[in-house]
């Protein structure tokens, strides 16, 4: 009885872990930082991965319970690979905490804004919230050349339609199998 109970643990970690990996190969898609203006930064990468759990957290949104809880589990990795990443770049135990929050912050304020253009169908919009927070003024990492030359985040915007439209295509069964068969 027990050593079934760690058996179904052990295989959920193994779906959560195969969605994150696939999430995160989707924000990695060199195309994003190649030629649609995504800087090849840690903000960067966390601007897009955060896009990815967004876009499965819609798809996952009026599903049933188990994949709602899936989803929640893919949550909580995404969190704990952000402790994880803030503890490599040297942020000290004490600071992690306020750092997480900070984090926490962004991530629910840009699937908010996010979402709202998305559900609005509105690239536009999309493009000027990517802009803000892939490029914003106050950001010291960002190359200041940026904001003297013209980011055209349209193209992204675009991009991450056509991903949500995909992800609207992903059945219940490929995600509770751990699987995004997405091509990036």
């Amino acid at each position: 009885m027990i050593l079934a109970h760690f058996n179904r643990k052990r295989k959920n970690r193994e779906i959560v872990d195969g969605l994150y990996r696939h999430l995160t190969s989707i924000a990695r898609n060199p195309a994003y930082y190649a030629d649609m203006q995504v800087p090849d930064s840690v903000m960067g990468r966390f601007e897009m991965l955060t896009l990815a759990v967004v876009l499965f957290l819609r798809r996952t949104h009026d599903s049933g319970p188990a994949l709602k809880q899936l989803a929640q589990d893919v949550i909580d990795t995404f969190f704990e690979d952000m402790d994880h990443s803030l503890r490599e770049l040297g942020v000290g135990d004490v600071s992690v905490p306020k750092r997480m929050k900070k984090l926490a912050r962004m991530f629910y304020g840009r699937a908010q804004s996010y979402g709202n253009a998305l559900n609005d169908g509105n690239t536009g919009e999309l493009a000027e919230a990517l802009l803000r927070n892939l490029y914003p003024a106050d950001r010291k990492e960002t190359n200041t050349t940026a904001h003297s030359i013209a980011v055209d985040m349209r193209p992204l915007a675009a991009a991450i339609f056509n991903l949500e439209a995909a992800f609207a295509t992903l059945s219940e069964n490929d995600l509770l199998t751990g699987r995004i068969p997405i091509d990036v």
